[in-house]
């Protein structure tokens, strides 16, 4: 679904998929299903994974900036598993009243943002666990790769085939 340009996105799933509005919404809902069905996993684990640190015994030895760097890790996983949660009680609240759209628009919103929030979940598990075991320096490069990866695979990638494929 074209959210920056609704109405051209209408337009072709038209003419290309002889769909309507209504067929289109469905096929929208289900794809972010799909998608929300493997993030959700793996950012609960995560989170999950990362609320057992602090109960273990060498995490009372980690420096302060690998402390803060924790809970910001922490922080960002448990926002992005709210937001690629949320869907689903969205979906819960407004079943059958009709606001499918709505329901997609948002629900393609909360998703895009759990994702940029769940690599940055990322980039803090790289920058603690390598500042851990290799050290701060290493942390902040590993960390520093990680987000680089993750912006070029999920976002710099894309949008440039979005933009050479119109």
């Amino acid at each position: 679904m074209d959210v920056d340009h609704p109405e051209l996105d209408q337009q072709w799933n038209a003419a290309a998929r002889s769909e309507t509005e209504a067929q289109r919404l469905d096929r929208n809902w289900s794809s972010l299903l799909q998608e929300l069905r493997v993030t959700q996993t793996g950012v609960q684990l995560l989170t999950g994974f990362l609320l057992t640190l602090p109960f273990q015994d060498r995490f009372a030895a980690l420096s302060p900036g690998l402390h803060v760097a924790y809970l910001a890790t922490v922080a960002c996983s448990l926002t992005a598993t709210v937001l690629l949660v949320a869907p689903v009680g969205m979906h819960r609240l407004l079943f059958r009243r009709h606001k499918l759209r709505p329901l997609v628009s948002a629900a393609h919103r909360f998703a895009f943002c759990g994702l940029l929030l769940l690599g940055a979940a990322l980039t803090g598990v790289a920058v603690v666990v390598f500042g851990t075991v290799v050290g701060e320096n290493a942390g902040v490069l590993a960390g520093a790769v990680a987000a680089a990866t993750m912006l070029a695979t999920w976002v710099a990638y894309p949008l440039w085939m979005r933009h050479l494929h119109g």
